[in-house]
Order: C-alpha cells, then structure tokens, then sequence
C-alpha cells in the first residue's frame, strides 16, 4: 500500500511537467500551411515554416506528414533559437530530371548552421537518380555536370539523425561537414550497386560522430572519410552493395589535414567491393597524417578485398605512380576480421615506400576463399611490418613481427 503510495505521489509530481513539455512543442505542420502532396512543390511552403520554427524560442518540428510530396530544391539554415526537429514521415520525391534544378551548382536538400537538431519520423528522401547515373561520366570528363547530394549537413553541432531513408540520389547520399556530435542511428541507404558515385555518407572536417545501427547499400563507399575527421564511431553498420567503408581518397589537395581516431567495429559486408579500405593518392602534394585506425569485429560476406591499405590509389589512370604517396599511416589495428572473400589476395597492405605504415597490428583473421581455399591464398604486404598474433587465414605477410 505504501509503495502504491509513493510511485502514485511521483507520478502527481511529475505529471505537470510531463505534459508542460508536450505542450512545449511547436508543431508547423506543412499540410496546415497549404502544401498538397502529389505533384505541388512543398518547397515555398517548408521554407516559410521552417523560418518560423527557427525564430521559436520554444521547442519546434517541423512536419512533413504521410504522403508523396514533390520538393524540387531546399536550403534550410539556422541559427535555430530552441531545439528544433525535421520529422519525415512521407516520401519526399526530387525532380527525375537533374537539368530542372533550380540552383544548378547546389544540392537537392541543403540543411546548415543549426545547434540541437532531429531528422527522424520514418519518411523517405526519394532522389530520382536513374537518369542522372546514366549520363554520370565524371571519370572522364572533367566538364560533367555537377550532381546534387540528397541530403547535405554543414555546420550542424548536436545532431541526431534516425529512421529515415535516403533512397537513389544522383549523386552522394548524404554528407556531413564541418559539424561536431552528430549520431546517424537506424539510417538506411538504398540504391542499386550500379548507381555511380552515390557514396552512403560522406565525413569530413568533423569530430565525434557516430554511425550506428544502419543499413547502407548504394554504388560507391558505403561511408567515406575525408580529411579533418577526429573521433569517428561506426558500428552495427550493414553495407552492400556498395566500395566498403573508406578512409580517403587523400593526397591531392596539399590543405588536407590530419585524421585520427576512426573506429569500425562490428560491421557486416555483402557483396563488397571492399571491406574496410584506405586509399591515399601516390604523385600528389598533400602530407597529413592518418593515425588511430581500429578495425575490429568484422563480418565479410563474398567481398572481393576484405582489408585495404592502397598508398598507390589511381583510379582511372587519373595520376601517375612514379613517386610514392607522402601520407604517414600509423597506428593501425586490425582484429578479428572474419568470413569469405572471392580474390586470392585478401588483405592488401600497399604502404608508401617513402613513409612506410607505422605500428599496424593484425590479430585474428579467419577468411576463407568463396571456394576452396587455393594455394596461394594470401596476402600482399609492401613497406610494412606488422605485429601479428592469433589465427592468421590467410598468412599475414611474409616475415611479420610476431606479437610476444
């Protein structure tokens, strides 16, 4: 009788506050503003409300209820007075034809400068990006149109973006610049393996993010890190199809600058390209340094390269290999790394000769070939030394340092 007591004058307690908080947050609905799903661009409309939740010193969301809705471009900027949240629960469609963007040089969905900010609500960002993969020759053709990301994040401190979907964007899916404490959980990625160049996430110049929990196939890196990353979590991800999860490419731009502290653990590749890869360009100005790599926990499903160090990166014949790359790569640990891959040379560690990779350590690696495991199942090892223990399929590189 006394304990019902005491939780029933908790809840009297606590009740007032609870549902003052509810009645905290402001709601712009953009269906309570004018905006129609099925073929109206909602773009006027979520701009308007979106000033207002920004000018609210309140707690806001902004809505986007079920349903299609068509959005042919966006920019949403801060600063943002309260915490403010973007709740998608329809299909958000872009223009199929990339041609009709009205701001040729700019992303589809453009969100900036905002401090305590939520995109959730189960919804879909629906990219129409067919066409564009189609005439996508940027490999070649210096000249190409450029194509716009999905969902471009700059500037964002505090962040948290859940349950949503980003689904065939003409170009990356999502990127994230220049911002501070950010969690992408329970996001999904979707697009075919022969969509190009539409990296999962693209990070860079950035610390503390995190990456958990979600499911990313798409046709180029799943995840991929650009310089100036500090303090990057990735885990629980699911990738494929897709180029693995990458560090780089870097090299060619001699303002590149230092990454450290990028963990991968607990991640699952189907049908990879890659697992877990770094790729630093050879002929090219650039000197940060990539240090603190921990790539642990690792399930490999049928991927062609399950671990990658490439210092000799040169996509396309884009570049030339006469003088080595000028990156330092240290402090490199590799654990635990199981499953099939489907190319003799399953581990490739090709570091510079020039600043060979520093204190890698490799320990339990349990692959096995897609078939029988052939002879000269292996791995390439150039200008490095690493420190091995544990189960080593295959053989990790010809005289390594074993761990004592």
């Amino acid at each position: 009788m006394e304990i019902k007591l005491f939780f029933s004058a908790v809840l009297l307690v606590f009740l007032p506050f609870l549902a003052y908080h509810a009645e905290s947050v402001t709601v712009f609905d953009i269906s309570k503003y004018g905006a129609k799903p099925g073929g109206e661009d909602i773009s006027p409309v979520l701009a308007k409300v979106w000033k207002e939740a920004c000018e609210a010193t309140n707690a806001s969301k902004v809505l986007i209820p079920k349903g299609t809705w068509y959005l042919s471009q966006i920019r949403l900027v801060g600063p943002n007075k309260a915490p403010l949240e973007l709740e998608v629960q329809g299909t958000v469609e872009a223009n199929p034809d990339y041609t009709k963007l009205p701001q040729k040089d700019g992303q589809w969905i453009t969100i900036n400068y905002l401090d305590g900010f939520t995109i959730s609500g189960g919804g879909v960002f629906d990219g129409k990006g067919e066409q564009a993969w189609k005439a996508n020759d940027c490999h070649k053709n210096p000249n190409c149109p450029k194509l716009p990301i999905n969902l471009s994040l700059n500037f964002i401190k505090n962040a948290i973006i859940k349950d949503v979907t980003t689904k065939d964007s003409k170009n990356f899916h999502c990127n994230c610049i220049s911002s501070q404490n950010v969690t992408f959980q329970r996001f999904t990625i979707s697009a075919p393996g022969e969509s190009i160049n539409t990296d999962g996430i693209h990070i860079a110049r950035v610390s503390n993010v995190k990456v958990l929990d979600s499911n990313i196939g798409t046709g180029d890196d799943c995840i991929s890190i650009g310089d100036e990353t500090t303090d990057l979590h990735i885990e629980n991800v699911k990738c494929g199809p897709g180029h693995g999860i990458s560090v780089g490419s870097m090299g060619k731009n001699p303002a590149e600058k230092d990454v450290t502290g990028i963990t991968v653990k607990k991640c699952t590749f189907t049908g990879t390209s890659n697992g877990v890869r770094v790729k630093t360009w050879p002929s090219a100005p650039a000197t940060l340094k990539i240090s603190n790599l921990h790539f642990e926990d690792l399930t490999m499903n049928n991927v062609s390269y399950p671990v990658v160090i490439d210092q000799q990166y040169c996509p396309w014949n884009l570049c030339t290999k006469d003088k080595p790359s000028l990156i330092q790569i240290s402090g490199l640990t590799v654990k635990n790394v199981r499953g099939t891959a489907n190319t003799k040379e399953a581990l490739l560690f090709s570091c510079s000769s020039s600043k060979p990779c520093q204190n890698v350590q490799i320990s339990d690696i349990d692959l096995k070939y897609v078939n029988s495991i052939p002879a000269n199942f292996t791995t390439v090892c150039e200008n490095v030394k690493p420190t091995v223990s544990g189960k080593q399929i295959p053989p990790i590189c010809p005289t390594p340092v074993q761990a004592s």
